[in-house]
């Protein structure tokens, strides 16, 4: 399966921003074997958020999340990374992100 990050129109990356702004080296390490083991079509511990978002959930530290929709039979597009006490907040985030990826597609 191929993992592609979301860009928004200016540019950025929000889960490449959440990613680097992980103080723990470790961690950073983890989450990063984590998604290839999704490049390797394992995708592990993945629930649906709603509104075609997906969080895959990661049972370290505060309870990491990553978010992702499918943008194509054998590829996701991560959004956005938090963990357990943003969820809520990072959920909103992600459907934002989700629906401003499908429009730009839709040009």
């Amino acid at each position: 399966m191929e993992v592609k990050i979301y860009q928004n129109s200016n540019g950025d990356e929000p889960f490449i921003t959440w990613l680097e702004s992980l103080r723990d080296e470790t961690t950073r390490l983890r989450i990063r074997k984590r998604l290839r083991r999704i490049e390797q079509n394992n995708l592990g511990d993945a629930v649906s958020a709603g509104e075609g978002i997906y969080e895959l959930r990661m049972h370290f530290g505060p309870g990491y999340r990553v978010y992702f929709g499918y943008s194509g039979p054998e590829e996701i597009l991560l959004l956005v990374g938090g963990d357990k006490s943003s969820q809520v907040h990072d959920i909103q985030k992600a459907k934002h992100f989700w629906q401003d990826y499908k429009r730009s597609m839709e040009l």
